[in-house]
């Protein structure tokens, strides 16, 4: 019997649904999902999720929230209240973003967190069913450091470099998601390139970089490739720690019949490897600074979450008559 791409992939690596669509969670049952504020924006419109909608913005208000306060709270809970439908349908964790807009701005970062935290406790979520994404940025590593360290766990996500990698493992945050799709995009287009085979795809190997460096320095923290354009990208990362996959890409798979092998062999790993100093704030911004790719998509991450989420506060603010603004 043949097994399908995804069914042998899935023996070497643990999938991870990225999406905030709840039919598309419980076609394919992954152990994990993950979310950001694309996501919710584009469940938000949903009809099906309406009744959430309803129900967040009514427990905002309830809770004494006016105005803009009013429609940032509706839009923590309504991610909230996304994140527990997902867990009704998964066995492992749900990644919650916090607010793009605090991502340089550490202490803004924790609260944002706890206040994310504690609304699922609310609804009766285990602690420990939660990542808390934060973008990796030296302030918002610094967040999850802190974090970490009252037994909260976070995904730092927008991570394009090795020297952010190396940041998030200084801090011991549980699990880091290295994009692949966002920096093929960018050499595409900054190199004039069409196509890449997947050995020479720089989103790719950056992964492996990263992959090789944490077994190297046997960092605990967990891997998951993120940001796919192609099932071949996904399956070049295969045996990867975990692999955060959208839907129409998992569906790609399930369909693929073509044998998967492991990518990420670390039989070549050297003996005796120095261990890694820690990075500092300066060496930090510096490696940040001289690595355009990086720079570039981290910051043009953290603006299109932030746009996502402008676009999910005018859509409660029409669907509830608030008429108010957005800043451009």
């Amino acid at each position: 019997m043949t097994h399908s791409a995804f069914d042998q992939l899935q023996a070497m690596t643990t999938i991870v649904a990225d999406t905030g669509d709840l039919k598309a969670i419980q076609q394919f049952r992954p152990l994990d999902a993950t979310t950001n504020p694309s996501l919710i924006t584009a469940a938000a419109t949903l009809p099906e999720n309406r009744e959430l909608i309803e129900t967040a913005y009514l427990q905002a208000k309830q809770e004494g929230y006016a105005n803009d306060a009013l429609i940032e709270r509706s839009i923590d809970i309504l991610t909230v209240k996304l994140g527990v439908e997902i867990l009704k349908s998964i066995q492992g964790r749900v990644s919650t973003e916090v607010d793009a807009a605090l991502s340089y701005d550490t202490a803004a970062t924790v609260a944002k967190a706890k206040e994310l935290l504690a609304l699922y406790q609310h609804y009766g979520i285990e602690q420990k069913r939660i990542l808390i994404k934060i973008a990796a940025t030296w302030e918002g590593i610094q967040a999850a450091q802190q974090l970490e360290a009252e037994g909260i766990h976070c995904n730092l996500t927008l991570l394009f470099g090795l020297h952010q990698a190396q940041a998030c493992a200084d801090a011991q945050v549980t699990l880091i998601s290295p994009f692949v799709g966002r920096i093929l995009d960018w050499y595409k287009k900054a190199e004039g390139v069409d196509h890449y085979p997947t050995e020479k795809d720089p989103g790719v190997l950056s992964v492996k970089q990263i992959y090789q460096h944490y077994k190297q320095q046997h960092i605990k923290t967990e891997i998951m490739g993120a940001s796919f354009r192609s099932i071949d990208q996904v399956l070049g990362l295969a045996g990867c720690d975990l692999l955060t996959v959208s839907p129409a890409l998992l569906a790609e798979l399930a369909q693929d019949q073509r044998p998967v092998s492991n990518q990420m062999n670390t039989e070549t790993t050297a003996a005796h490897v120095e261990t890694a100093t820690a990075i500092s704030k300066a060496v930090f911004k510096q490696q940040l600074d001289a690595d355009l790719m990086a720079s570039q998509l981290l910051q043009s991450g953290i603006d299109g979450f932030i746009k996502a989420r402008e676009q999910l506060s005018l859509l409660l603010r029409q669907s509830f008559g608030i008429d108010a603004e957005i800043k451009a």
